[in-house]
């Protein structure tokens, strides 16, 4: 077993109990630096329970969460934000009457309020960082629209770009695509693809032809453990898996 160290992330033991029943039970999970990390299983398998406990929105009964092989489960949410752990939740949090560029500007991490922002002087660091993200995220043409005409799936993008503005070393997704068209779905693969090659990327995804496009490795999860962990072909003709995708 290689040290922990290594790895950006390295959860071992995790176990949360909700009214006796272990949503999480016991698990271990380690991420690599720039990975890029797709998170499978049935609905209930405690996926969403799993990024709660890492960016502390849900605390540990017992076990470890190591970032960067500093202990995270005592540290409150915006303490683990700061560290350098980002999160996307399912519904966009974005302000529909700033412009695109407000967005990011706003989430320049400088403890700035929206009100602040707006009588902020923009310094040249943030002006670059908002160009280069605004590049990232495929939005450059679209920085002085007004965020709540833009379509879903720049929604979705302008929210990861507010993400990013916060450099965070391991960014997490809850179903990204959701909702997506076909081609915003391929933009966002491409998009999560350019991400992940300066930080660690975990998505939970259920779309499995994306799940292929993207996924360094799968980790698939049932019943709050690890059941299967590999390369989307290995864990695709695991027994296992398999049975329990159609067991369901």
């Amino acid at each position: 077993m290689s040290s922990s160290t290594d790895f950006v992330l390295a959860i071992e033991d995790l176990t949360v109990s909700f009214d006796g029943f272990k949503a999480i039970d016991n698990l271990n999970l380690y991420v690599d630096k720039n990975e890029l990390r797709v998170i499978i299983g049935p609905n209930g398998a405690g996926k969403t329970t799993l990024l709660d406990m890492i960016c502390g929105k849900t605390r540990a009964s017992a076990g470890s969460i190591k970032f960067k092989n500093e202990e995270m489960t005592t540290l409150p949410e915006y303490a683990r934000v700061r560290k350098g752990i980002g999160r996307k939740f399912q519904t966009p949090s974005i302000y529909e009457n700033l412009s695109v560029f407000q967005n990011l500007e706003v989430s320049f991490p400088k403890g700035r309020s929206v009100i602040g922002a707006i009588f902020f002087k923009c310094t040249d660091e943030v002006l670059a960082k908002v160009d280069s993200v605004a590049k990232e995220i495929g939005l450059l043409e679209t920085l002085h629209t007004e965020a709540g005409l833009l379509s879903h799936g720049q929604k979705q993008w302008l929210e990861i770009g507010m993400l990013l503005m916060q450099e965070p070393e391991l960014l997490m997704l809850d179903e990204p695509i959701a909702g997506m068209s076909t081609r915003e779905r391929d933009l966002t693969a491409e998009l999560l693809k350019r991400i992940s090659n300066n930080r660690s990327v975990i998505v939970i995804e259920h779309d499995m032809e994306f799940v292929k496009k993207i996924a360094h490795k799968v980790t698939v999860m049932h019943q709050g453990k690890i059941l299967a962990e590999g390369s989307m072909d290995k864990v695709q003709n695991d027994p296992a898996v398999i049975d329990v995708y159609l067991g369901h």
